[in-house]
């Protein structure tokens, strides 16, 4: 009988006396360090999507482990965070409390999925030591001119009660409590992330991450070139633009200024309808940027009387709006506008009843009449010295025209701006910042600078950090002058801790350095990190961005962090929508593994579908893994005496040796599992199973499922354990023994023969031939006209 439970606790015992999963720095083996997002232990636990990308990192490192690698498969805590300090209001407990029971909790539920995680490297980024470490990264970042406090347009959750980074800002809501965000100015400090935007783009390319990922990180950095332009405003002012179109310069009917752009306090004396300006710059207060900037909403704006703008390639006088779709943190927060050539533009001309000069049209036609923006290419018109010319062509002249008189330059912009790294929350680390009034801003000279005791985790109704009421900690001497000054109270973000935590990991316990130097050489960079596409802009940006600057003053000895990313889907619930607890459909995994067993219940994860693909849990479909185990682990009662693999077996058992090891290393899960499951159906057929081909079919599942392999191998005889083995090779020449030859023709003329297997259907067999390197070069340069393929015996390209 498949006694899960008791067959479980043994194994999971056995690994926690014995250890056998401890990576050693610096061994000779050649190493692999496989990496997870560390969770955020929460009060209610795992659901049954978090397991999803543990258990596969566990199959790949339990994997290249049995290949001979030292493996370095460690698990930490992301534990600093609002959700908890939240959670501490609500119940009046102290953060820290729950920290501690939900630790506790994730931990034994990882455990009892038997997660070959190296538990000796445990972290956690509220104890003290190590974020001693994070505020010494800090710190640094400050002494290099990388951190700074300054006076800063801010998204505030209503709330939470706290400044958000625009990345944690979700179609206007925050990302943690859905709550309603508003902007307002506030003093905050800002790491700056926007002076490595270029950086983080370009070494994207030496990166194996998938096209997605890397098109998100250029989305959000979002590099445009164009032209800084200065325009003369008729109260005296400057005002300076930047534009990606400069060669629209003549279509400029009107200008916007952002309501929060400082230029209208400026001008604000010659402005004739100043109370209608400030009543709109209020109401615009109120919305957020995601609000102000979809294309779908209707544009509202109020032009600034008594001032106009000069355009410095014409002298045309320009009249000057104030808008909520223009954003102050975007660009110089002012735009010259084109209603001709921008949608955007186009319909507030229209609404206000703005001209709209066309300067682009088409190359086969002289003007149009527009009934919408033209934005296509084609050549200049009633654009001076301009006319005829193309787009590229005239913004080069336009930009030297800029230059040779002053008034303007080419310029690269990016959308990402500077990371917003303050919370006024208390269950953060503390900013290690003392402000004097005679030295400014200096750094705490004794690290770590511990959170003060609080009766009250509420924010302040001013919105200050409760840690503000702390008078005893607040008010201290400067370690500069030793004059009275006073601490920092704002805490930072929870993507602090987990901006670096990879890197402690390599040497968890060093109080003298964030990591020992042999350790981050002979660990770094990252072989291979699995996490969720939802930090792709958020975690995996800062990282980088960390990292890259660690790297600068030679801290780590590697430019990028990761150097191989993936992704996977989702699991959704029962009824295709999102796991949470308002919507009922939270399945938890300590109900499934006391039904099913963890075996089951992992299998059940890797071969509910395509890994990289949201899959849907259906807690009735989890029955065909639980026969699939128990069929294996019926294997015993016809084991039979013989050592070697059968004839009839010995390519059925390499094509899956094969199948399993290419789908793991692809992610495909799935198809691997159903490999296994179709070979022991065929085993099993046949009532007898070999010595052999029960090791070769325990050490493919075992990564799958560990407990009842392991309980297997040892039942059977075989020595050591699952965990100790060689992972097996197959015989390819045997594999493509079974193959048919097949002969590849171009124009009838035979050109060479490949070897295909005798189940591939006609597209796949096509595409096999086209990527024979002969055929490659043949159909250079050639149009195939016709594809003539005849399975199991020929193709022919028909080409001219």
């Amino acid at each position: 009988m498949y006694d899960f439970k008791k067959i479980e606790k043994k194994w999971q015992d056995f690994w926690k006396a014995t250890q056998p999963f401890k990576a050693i720095n610096n061994s000779k083996k050649p190493k692999f360090y496989s990496l997870i997002e560390f969770p955020y232990p929460s009060s209610q636990g795992l659901h049954v999507g978090h397991p999803r990308s543990y258990v596969a990192l566990d199959i790949i490192s339990r994997k290249r482990r049995m290949q001979d690698y030292n493996v370095l498969f460690p698990i930490g805590w992301d534990a600093f965070g609002l959700p908890t300090e939240n959670y501490a209001i609500k119940n009046n407990v102290h953060p820290k409390e729950i920290t501690e029971k939900s630790i506790a909790k994730f931990k034994n539920q990882l455990q009892s999925l038997g997660l070959s995680f190296d538990w000796s490297r445990e972290i956690n980024t509220t104890d003290p030591k190590y974020f001693k470490w994070t505020q010494w990264i800090f710190s640094r970042l400050f002494e290099n001119g990388l951190a700074a406090k300054e006076e800063t347009l801010i998204n505030w959750c209503t709330s939470c009660k706290c400044v958000l980074a625009n990345e944690e800002v979700i179609s206007g809501q925050c990302e943690r409590c859905s709550g309603e965000v508003i902007q307002k100015q506030k003093s905050q400090w800002v790491l700056k992330i926007t002076k490595y935007a270029q950086r983080l783009i370009d070494d994207l390319d030496s990166l194996d991450y998938p096209e997605r990922v890397k098109q998100q990180q250029k989305n959000w950095i979002g590099k445009s070139e164009g032209a800084l332009i200065k325009f003369k405003i008729s109260s005296g002012q400057e005002l300076e633009i930047f534009t990606t179109r400069p060669e629209t310069i003549c279509g400029i009917s009107y200008m916007v200024i952002a309501p929060e752009n400082k230029i209208l306090d400026e001008i604000s004396q010659h402005i004739t309808n100043l109370e209608k300006i400030n009543k709109y710059k209020q109401e615009a207060a109120k919305k957020n940027d995601f609000q102000r900037s979809q294309m779908v909403k209707e544009k509202t704006g109020v032009e600034i009387k008594g001032v106009l703008a000069i355009n410095p390639f014409n002298g045309k006088e320009i009249p000057i709006f104030t808008a909520d779709y223009v954003l102050a943190n975007y660009g110089t927060g002012a735009i010259m506008a084109v209603p001709a050539h921008d949608e955007r533009d186009w319909e507030f001309a229209v609404k206000y009843n703005l001209p709209k000069p066309m300067v682009i049209c088409p190359e086969d036609s002289q003007n149009i009449e527009l009934t919408k923006a033209f934005t296509g290419n084609g050549k200049l018109i009633n654009s001076g010295f301009l006319n005829g010319l193309t787009i590229e062509e005239a913004k080069k002249k336009v930009i030297e025209f800029l230059i040779l008189n002053k008034a303007g330059k080419s310029q690269v912009n990016f959308k990402l701006r500077d990371w917003i790294f303050a919370r006024q929350r208390y269950w953060g680390e503390p900013i290690p910042i003392i402000n004097c009034k005679e030295c400014g801003f200096v750094l705490e000279e004794n690290l770590p600078l511990l959170l003060p005791e609080v009766q009250n985790f509420q924010p302040l109704e001013n919105g200050e950090s409760p840690i503000s009421n702390c008078s005893n900690w607040v008010n201290t001497k400067c370690p500069k002058c030793g004059r009275e000054a006073q601490r920092e109270t704002d805490t930072m973000p929870q993507w602090a801790g987990s901006s670096w935590y990879f890197l402690r990991y390599l040497d968890p316990n060093n109080n003298d350095s964030l990591a020992d130097e042999e350790a981050l050489k002979y660990w770094l960079p990252v072989d291979w990190y699995n996490g969720g596409m939802e930090h792709t802009t958020l975690h995996l940006l800062y990282s980088r961005f960390w990292h890259k600057f660690l790297y600068d003053i030679h801290v780590v000895p590697c430019s990028e962090p990761y150097a191989k990313r993936t992704c996977h889907g989702m699991i959704l619930g029962e009824s295709n929508e999102k796991m949470s607890k308002s919507r009922g459909n939270v399945v938890n995994p300590d109900d499934i593994i006391q039904e099913f067993g963890a075996d089951v219940m992992r299998v059940y994860e890797m071969f509910i579908g395509d890994f990289e693909n949201a899959a849907s849990w259906n807690t009735k479909s989890i029955s065909g893994c639980k026969r699939f185990i128990e069929k294996f682990f019926n294997l015993n009662n016809i084991l039979a005496k013989q050592e070697n693999i059968r004839n009839e077996f010995l390519i059925l058992i390499n094509k899956a040796i094969k199948k399993v090891s290419e789908d793991i290393e692809n992610l495909k899960f799935n198809t691997a599992i159903a490999t296994l499951m179709d070979l022991l159906g065929q085993i099993k057929a046949t009532n007898l199973i070999t010595r052999e081909e029960l090791k070769i079919f325990i050490i493919l599942l075992n990564p799958f499922a560990p407990h009842v392999t392991e309980e297997i191998w040892q039942k059977s005889g075989f020595k050591k354990t699952v965990a100790e083995q060689s992972w097996p090779y197959y015989n390819e020449e045997l594999i493509n023994s079974e193959k048919n030859e097949i002969v590849v023709q171009i124009n009838g003329k035979i050109k060479t023969k490949i070897m295909a297997d005798p189940d591939i259907d006609k597209s796949e067999l096509i595409n096999l031939a086209k990527n024979n390197k002969l055929i490659l070069k043949e159909l250079n340069n050639k149009e195939i006209i016709k594809e003539i393929c005849i399975p199991k015996k020929i193709i022919n390209f028909v080409v001219k």
